[in-house]
């Protein structure tokens, strides 16, 4: 029904009980003035009475036309600096109408989400997958309702990342910001956004709580007692361990081991987290893959029954516990691989290549040195500086080499 008719059938209506409709004037039309002085620039008024500045250009056989701002909030004299500057950008051949149009083809964020994941997915390793789309599954899909992917602002993502480390914690938001992040990086790449408005530059991660935990040599010794305990019974989840604490390596990367990768005196990983990348091996971790038992190239050195990670995880918790170390993550293991280097002179370089990081600054984090390195260091320069100054005579307490030293050490005074 169309508003005449429904005019017709108010008036019929009235008639019938002795009223007279109304008449309403006709509407006026918008009307647009053009300044004579600058073509191109007008003011267009509505029958409402809201007046606005616009201009307008013959841009590729097209008549376009681009709205500046509200007359009642803008002097004309704003208005027509603006002006200016349009047409002389549309005169070296830039079309002020093109951000409007690229607005207009910006899909909705959940047609948006499935374009990244098709177009992206096939980039991503497996595990990568798993993990994003559990990210995506509980975290991506239903955010952004109703909006398309170019009204997201910083505000927007704000709140959300809010909400998120709310419900699943500071680790879980920052991992899907740097999802959300790259996904708006990509919508700037593939013209649904302006260049450089990416909405996740502005808002801050979560503070990540670095994990410092590293094995001391007493821990280590538990530990080991712990694994050669457990040979009887699990004797290819202990040498997995075993070779994780030995070689540095990522779980993944001793789960997916092939015997076809094993090279000697080393591991010519086919793929790990930073690609293929090398693994050195020395004497003992050597002497742990060959108690096993080489098999047909494409087997898994480690073969643990059901799902390998589980499985893995699950002896780790036995074993740790039996080693008086609750708290110790397996990866904790990598933490320590990278302390004993460092307590050794070992430089950064070095480190990383043995972790196999691509960066210097990845590697920085895990060369920890422990409190007695520390403090026999610091008391060992301090000696060395009151000997060359000769600053106090007071007898000095000898430097201590150890963590035993350092636990029977009385405090100072």
């Amino acid at each position: 029904m169309t508003a005449l008719s429904l005019r017709q059938i108010v008036a019929q209506e009235l008639a019938r009980i002795g009223f007279e409709a109304v008449s309403r004037p006709p509407e006026r039309a918008r009307s647009t003035v053009f300044i004579a002085a600058l073509p191109g620039f007008a003011v267009r008024s509505y029958p409402s009475g809201r007046r606005v500045y616009i201009v307008q250009r013959r841009i590729g056989g097209r008549m376009r036309t681009v709205t500046i701002g509200n007359a009642a909030v803008m002097t004309d004299a704003v208005a027509r600096d603006v002006a200016s500057s349009i047409l002389l950008r549309c005169q070296i051949g830039e079309n002020p109408a093109d951000t409007r149009a690229t607005v207009r083809s910006a899909p909705a964020f959940p047609a948006f989400l499935d374009e990244y994941w098709q177009r992206m997915a096939r980039q991503w390793k497996p595990r990568t997958i798993e993990t994003h789309d559990g990210y995506r599954r509980l975290h991506l899909d239903n955010a952004f309702v109703g909006k398309f992917v170019d009204q997201i602002e910083t505000a927007d993502v704000a709140r959300w990342l809010a909400r998120l480390t709310d419900g699943s914690g500071p680790g879980a938001a920052n991992r899907c910001l740097s999802i959300l992040h790259s996904m708006m990086r990509k919508a700037e790449d593939w013209g649904y956004r302006a260049e450089g408005s990416n909405p996740c530059a502005g808002v801050k991660a979560n503070r990540r709580r670095r994990c410092e935990r590293f094995l001391s040599d007493q821990e280590l010794a538990r530990l080991g007692q712990a694994l050669r305990n457990a040979e009887a019974t699990h004797p290819m989840h202990a040498a997995a361990v075993t070779v994780i604490l030995l070689t540095g390596c990522r779980k993944s990367e001793i789960l997916g081991l092939r015997w076809s990768e094993v090279k000697g005196n080393r591991l010519m990983l086919s793929d790990s987290k930073t690609g293929a990348r090398t693994v050195w091996l020395g004497d003992e971790a050597r002497a742990v893959l060959n108690r096993l038992g080489r098999r047909k190239p494409a087997d898994r050195v480690f073969r643990l029954n059901g799902s390998s990670r589980n499985a893995l995880d699950w002896f780790w918790r036995t074993a740790r516990n039996d080693a008086a170390l609750p708290e110790v993550r397996l990866h904790d293991l990598r933490h320590s691989f990278a302390s004993f280097a460092a307590r050794r002179s070992e430089t950064l370089p070095i480190i990383g290549k043995l972790l196999g990081h691509a960066k210097v600054t990845s590697t920085a984090r895990y060369a920890h040195l422990d409190d007695a390195s520390a403090l026999s260091a610091a008391e060992i320069i301090g000696n060395s500086i009151l000997d060359a100054s000769h600053i106090s005579k007071r007898a000095r307490r000898p430097a201590i080499s150890s963590m035993a030293q350092l636990c029977a050490a009385p405090p100072c005074r």
